[in-house]
Order: structure tokens, then sequence, then C-alpha cells
């Protein structure tokens, strides 16, 4: 059966010129004249039988239609482009997986573990994008995504699946210079934890997307803090654990997040009573009847990962 499909030259005009809502700035763009831009969106519309485009006084307007087309062929386009380049590049072996992530997420723990996925999987490239919130994957080219959130967050993202693959467990962090002014004397060494009453003593760092945190923390410890609340506001873990490394304050962390910091003693945990939070990290994915082998492969990979 005939598939009504335009021709690709005629979708990406029309795609340059949804984007800018100009057929001459489209035109420059595709190194075409403008009349040549002009035809191959009258033959579309003329393909559709929907008006794509109407004229004003001020030029090219898209209509409703024309508006929400253009999403969709921006999508599709981009996402002929990218499978192109991946067949090109890999020349039919192995694959990409396009993946949205928490930047804090992507950048502490799982970028510093891809060396290990190449070495294991050298056919397999991962490109990542930054993607805070749920979305629908039918409007994006995304394979798959790795999410912080709570189980009534994951249950309520539609059409999706969702793997767990570790829950967020916080704990306070600090420099060990700012410990060394709260550890009781003859404790010994200065970057030695202190009780929780003690971190309720010190300047406290907060996150502006958990503003609660640190108050669900001293009530976990049944520790009296009135300032529980106070203290700066950063949104990203990674502006927690710089803030925190120059002495600003104690922070509430997963550790997973600032491993390299522990490691080399910028930053100490300043009260070993870990609390384990409402939020775990999920691998999303779209929830179709059959799994793409490279997806199979890194999902497994990352659950071995999370669980190592």
């Amino acid at each position: 059966m005939r598939r009504h499909l335009p021709s690709t030259q005629a979708l990406t005009c029309f795609e340059a010129a949804a984007r800018h809502e100009s057929y001459t700035r489209a035109a420059q763009e595709l190194s075409l004249t403008q009349s040549a831009v002009s035809r191959q969106i009258l033959a579309l519309e003329d393909q559709l039988g929907v008006q794509l485009f109407r004229r004003t006084r001020h030029g090219m307007v898209l209509t409703p239609a024309g508006r929400h087309y253009g999403r969709q062929v921006a999508r599709w386009l981009q996402g002929l482009e990218r499978d192109t380049l991946d067949v090109m590049a890999h020349q039919g072996e192995g694959g990409t997986l396009s993946l949205a992530a928490v930047p804090t997420f992507a950048t502490r723990w799982l970028i510093p573990r891809l060396p290990q996925l190449a070495r294991q999987h050298p056919d397999i490239v991962v490109h990542i994008d930054t993607q805070t919130r749920p979305f629908l994957f039918a409007d994006t080219t995304f394979d798959a995504a790795l999410y912080a959130g709570t189980p009534e967050q994951v249950a309520n993202w539609p059409g999706v699946r969702a793997q767990l693959l570790m829950h967020e467990d916080v704990v306070p962090v600090c420099s060990p210079r700012l410990l060394e002014a709260a550890a009781p004397r003859g404790r010994g060494r200065a970057h030695q934890p202190v009780p929780p009453d003690a971190i309720a003593q010190l300047p406290l760092l907060q996150q502006s997307t958990r503003p609660y945190g640190w108050r669900q923390w001293f009530d976990a410890m049944e520790v009296d803090a009135p300032r529980a609340l106070d203290g700066p506001r950063y949104e990203l873990f990674s502006m927690l654990a710089v803030a925190a490394t120059h002495g600003m304050g104690v922070a509430l962390m997963p550790p997973l997040l600032i491993e390299a910091e522990l490691a080399s003693g910028d930053l100490v945990v300043a009260c070993n009573r870990p609390l384990r939070g409402e939020r775990g990290y999920y691998l999303v994915s779209p929830a179709l009847p059959s799994i793409s082998p490279v997806l199979q492969t890194f999902s497994a990979w990352l659950q071995g990962m999370a669980q190592g």
C-alpha cells in the first residue's frame, strides 16, 4: 500500500521555515531560493490538504496545525539525521543510545563509569542530554532517561517502564576545616564525625528543590534544630558540593554523588547517620512491546554498576 509520506526536501524546507517563520531565512539556511522553498511548502500543503502558513502584513505565520506539525517534523528529522550518522559511524555494528538524565547524577556518577561500558561494549555509544522532569518520549528522540524521583512520581509518568537502580541515602558532609571547629576537644583527629546535635550548631547549606531535607534529617535523629531551614539555597547537588568544599557549611548529600571529593578528602562525612530519602534513581524507557538490544545491554550494565 502506498504510504502518505512527503518528500524529505519538502519537510526540510517546511521545518526550516517553521523554525524561523520566514521563507527568506529558511532559503538562506538551506542555500535555496525563496521561490524554491515556497514551492516545496505549497506542494506539502497540497499533499496534506492543510494550510500550514498564512500570510499577514508582517510576513508568514504558522497556523495552529502548522505549529503542531512543525514540532513533529523537527523531531522526526532530528531522529533521522541521528540514526543516519550512527549507521555511517558504526557501519552497522553496535549502536547508540540517546539518554536524558538529571545533570548531577549524569556528571558525577554515570560519566565516570562510562569508560567501563566502553571497555565491555565498545560498539555502544551513549549520548546524554539534560532533562530534569518527566516528559513524553513520543515528543523527543530519547531512547531512555535517568530520573531521580519518588515512587509516586514514577508511577504517574504515563507510557513508561521504570527500573529502580538505587535509593538515595543522604548524609551530612562538609569541609574538614569546618568540622574541626565542631569537634569536641580530645576527640582526636579533626575530621572524625560529630554527633547529630553538633551539626545543628553549624551553618547549613540548603537545596532549593528539597527545602525540608534538613528538617527531615534532624527529626529522624531526634534533634531539636530551630535553624533547620536557615542557610543559603542552591538548586543542584553539584552546587552544594562546591559550596561545602569551600567551607560554606554542611550539605546533606548522597555519597554516590561526591565520590571524588570524599576520596580526595575535600569533603568528609560530618555525621555518619545516613537517612534514606524519599527519592530513588530510575532508568525509565518507553513501555514498548520490545526493547532494543542496545537498551537491553545498557540496562543490564547499569544495573550491575548500581548494585556494585
